[in-house]
């Protein structure tokens, strides 16, 4: 006979506990009568290693937890500190019967930066579209008034309209930063030439980058893969990493830009540079959030929304693909992308 046959039952039912309590990625505790009689591996590295057979409440150096978890009764408590300051957790207590309670730890961290990130989302929306929205309410208060000099009105009314139109663009910016969230999940089903793509965008940012008295240059390679993707996503990411590019690194006549794309192995890689002021490297990691600007003012005044590379990096993820920046100051920036070819 195996040797579990031989386990008296509350060697087997501590066993099953055990086994129970190691299939869960959550730190979770058996306890019985105020002492830890199983803890799971991430309890152990949470708490420590010696948890196992002591009193409760020196596992768990935590006011709230310690009272809500000896009270004995079944439910869910939000707090904050255990094993790290500041650190969120949802603690579940389950009665389990003969006064054993089963004590899971779910870490809420993600969650809470989620949540963060909507909250600041939604605020710096809030301040990105109340800056123009003052700016128009206030010359058409003084175009209501009237007694206005001709030349007056005709640049109150011209500021209006540069202000709606600016509203516009990041609403637009939003509404397509949005279609590209709620499709992230759907795999694009188009084969897609990139080269195409690019060929056209050049040829519409050429004009605006002579009148910054800079040079656009093309490299397209010859019979280069198609990807799978989705045109008008592809399209608007090189239309945005182009237009980043002059408004950014155009700002002497002697800059250049130069987009490239070639055949990388399994993948199509599109690079974009420019040899503008570049970028400090401690802004790198986040340019990609939105609404976030290396120069505020600068941003505004050339017409960014903040969004832009936001709409680039969930292009690229949406498309299963890789996104890289890299920048040196006084020499200019270089963003890669890299899309899977179509298989």
């Amino acid at each position: 006979m195996g040797s579990s046959a031989t386990l008296p039952p509350m060697a087997k039912r501590n066993d099953s506990i055990r086994a129970l309590l190691d299939a869960l990625d959550d730190p979770s505790l058996v306890v019985e009568r105020q002492v830890v009689q199983t803890a799971n591996a991430p309890a152990r590295e949470l708490l420590g290693e010696g948890i196992e057979g002591r009193d409760l409440r020196l596992a768990i150096r935590h006011p709230r937890a310690l009272e809500f978890a000896l009270a004995g009764e079944a439910g869910e408590i939000e707090l904050t500190g255990i094993g790290e300051l500041g650190r969120p957790w949802r603690l579940s207590v389950r009665p389990i019967g003969d006064g054993t309670l089963l004590l899971r730890l779910v870490d809420r961290s993600r969650v809470h930066a989620a949540e963060k990130l909507r909250v600041d989302f939604v605020a710096n929306a809030s301040h990105e579209l109340r800056t123009p929205l003052t700016a128009v309410l206030g010359y058409a208060e003084s175009l209501e008034d009237g007694d206005l000099e001709p030349e007056l009105v005709s640049r109150f009314a011209s500021t209006i309209s540069g202000e709606a139109k600016r509203m516009l663009r990041i609403i637009e910016d939003l509404m397509s930063l949005s279609r590209i969230e709620a499709d992230r999940f759907v795999a694009p089903a188009d084969d897609i030439s990139l080269g195409a793509i690019l060929r056209s965008s050049v040829e519409n940012i050429r004009a605006t980058a002579e009148q910054c008295g800079c040079d656009v240059q093309l490299d397209v390679q010859d019979g280069l893969p198609q990807v799978q993707g989705d045109f008008p996503q592809l399209v608007q990411m090189i239309d945005n990493l182009l237009s980043n590019a002059v408004r950014y690194g155009c700002v002497a006549p002697e800059c250049k830009i130069r987009a490239s794309a070639q055949a990388d192995g399994h993948w199509v890689r599109i690079d974009v540079s420019d040899t503008g002021p570049g970028i400090p490297r401690d802004h790198l990691p986040f340019i990609t959030r939105r609404f976030y600007r290396v120069d505020e003012a600068r941003s505004r005044d050339s017409g960014g929304t903040g969004l832009g590379l936001a709409i680039v990096k969930h292009a690229v993820e949406r498309h299963r693909g890789s996104l890289s920046i890299d920048s040196k100051i006084g020499e200019g920036t270089i963003v890669t992308v890299r899309l899977p070819v179509a298989g």
